[in-house]
């Protein structure tokens, strides 16, 4: 047949990127002028993808009358060995011309941002398409009515989670703090409280471990929305992968882009968090802002402007948002990787001496405020209640229940390597430099292995010794633990010792 080639599986992971390998000699290649990069439109029966075209060099692995496919692009297309895809130029996408006039400054209405986020989900736009947009609406060049109409065409773009008008509470951390692992202990109390929480979660942008990475150390996210409402409904509460469901799908496509690119964007942030709130059915929602020199949000101004953004585009899509604002100046818990966060987190839920006193502290903080915020509730009598539900061990029963009803729950694995870092002059530890200590966990190899990261063994305000260990690297691996350990060695200002020492 013209224009078909068979359809083989590549077995190349690209991550939600549709591509497809072709010879340098293929027919289709010549006749229609494809060269690498090009955007391809591939049929088969009723299913077709669009896909980026990388040419394999004569004598390799594809004969010229066959064409690999990513891994996502093989599933996406539904294709089994054998078939033969019809092959064609893929249509200039519409929203490009929006794409184009954002980056030139341009304010683009609720339409321009709708047809943008289908472009995304048909895999029309190229990684090239989706890093221009990210980058012509980082920083502040989100307008609020931008804001806004972004975070309803995110949401639109999927399902909408309906819990029969009951009130749903959530939370959100806007993140830049290592060990924050608040999440699955405010859920655990929240829902043995007898509140609805169903808890989307994300995977790492630019931090050594997400929610999500951390919980999937201890039980299954990977829920569909189904299997979500089925937990949810037994147990009060879940907390699961965001990117697992349909709810607000373009995020996951624009977080694969904003991860290499290491940087955010205000308003697409928060229409990234309030666009899985709304789909997620929450009606009330607390956003937590740390705020520190090293944090993600370095100021109370920034705070404060940030939290004018979330309160608007919250009331503008029917949330209701409360803000609450944290101390950001340094880490939280002892653990910095998925493992080792997990690690904290199950002590504060079984109360164990050794605990993070820290962690404990902001987990209450915001199930407290959460509890006030239930319609009938008692203001300023949350918190007591958490406490209560906490130490009584309800906590942490619920929390093993939602895991049995995610799938089943485990232990956290140790590294296999460690090293310690020791102290070069005595005195009192002044500060630690968030993101640094965040890039050491992550040369050691967190969050892609699990187990990997640090273990901070010494805290702000503590006095030191000469020698004396102040944290431990954990990897998987002798090269990612040497790696870590040389880039530690080299930046002595990951830990500050107070002057007097010096």
């Amino acid at each position: 047949m013209t224009n078909t080639l068979s359809l083989i599986p590549s077995g190349i992971d690209t991550y939600r990127q549709a591509v497809v390998y072709m010879n340098e000699d293929c027919h289709i290649c010549r006749a229609e002028g494809f060269s690498a990069q090009a955007r391809i439109r591939i049929d088969l029966s009723n299913r077709w993808i669009i896909a980026t075209l990388n040419v394999v060099a004569r004598g390799g692995w594809l004969a010229v009358d066959e064409a690999g496919l990513s891994t996502s692009g093989w599933e996406a297309l539904g294709a089994q060995l054998g078939a033969r895809g019809h092959f064609s130029h893929a249509d200039v996408p519409f929203s490009a011309s929006s794409i184009r006039a954002k980056a030139y400054g341009r304010r683009l209405d609720q339409n321009s941002f709708s047809a943008i986020i289908q472009d995304t989900l048909d895999n029309r736009l190229s990684d090239l398409h989706l890093a221009a947009f990210i980058t012509s609406c980082a920083g502040d060049r989100l307008s609020e009515s931008e804001t806004v109409a972004l975070t309803r065409a995110m949401q639109t773009a999927g399902e909408t989670l309906d819990w029969g008008g009951a009130v749903v509470l959530d939370k959100h951390c806007v993140g830049g703090l290592p060990g924050n692992r608040t999440t699955p202990i405010v859920v655990a109390i929240i829902a043995a409280a007898g509140q609805l929480i169903p808890k989307t979660s994300s995977r790492a942008i630019t931090s050594p471990a997400g929610t999500a990475d951390t919980m999937e150390v201890m039980a299954p996210v990977a829920l569909d929305a189904d299997a979500l409402r089925k937990v949810v409904e037994l147990e009060g509460g879940c907390i699961v992968w965001g990117g697992g469901l349909n709810l607000s799908p373009a995020d996951d496509h624009f977080i694969r882009i904003e991860r290499p690119l290491d940087f955010d964007s205000t308003g697409q942030m928060v229409a990234s968090v309030l666009s899985k709130k709304a789909a997620v059915g929450a009606t009330h929602v607390l956003i937590d802002m740390p705020v520190g020199p090293t944090a993600k949000v370095r100021s109370t101004e920034a705070a404060a402007a940030l939290g004018v953004r979330l309160k608007l585009v919250g009331a503008a899509i029917g949330l209701n948002v409360t803000l609450h604002q944290s101390d950001g100046s340094s880490p939280v818990g002892r653990g910095i990787g998925p493992s080792l966060e997990a690690r904290d987190v199950l002590a504060v839920l079984r109360r164990a001496q050794e605990a993070p006193l820290d962690l404990r502290g902001r987990a209450l903080d915001l199930a407290g405020k959460l509890l006030d915020l239930a319609p009938g509730a008692r203001a300023g009598r949350g918190r007591r209640e958490a406490e209560a539900l906490l130490d009584s061990g309800a906590a942490e029963a619920k929390f093993l229940a939602i895991c049995t009803a995610q799938g089943g729950f485990r232990e956290p694995d140790a590294a296999a390597h460690r090293i310690e870092i020791t102290a070069g002059v005595s005195g009192q530890l002044i500060a630690i430099d968030n993101r640094l200590i965040a890039r050491i966990a992550k040369l050691a190899g967190a969050p892609r292995q699990k187990s990997a990261g640090v273990r901070l063994l010494a805290r702000t305000g503590d006095q030191v010794i000469k020698g004396q260990p102040l944290y431990e690297i954990h990897a998987e691996t002798p090269g990612e633990l040497a790696y870590s350990a040389g880039y530690a060695e080299s930046h002595s200002n990951v830990l500050t010792l107070s002057e007097a020492a010096k």
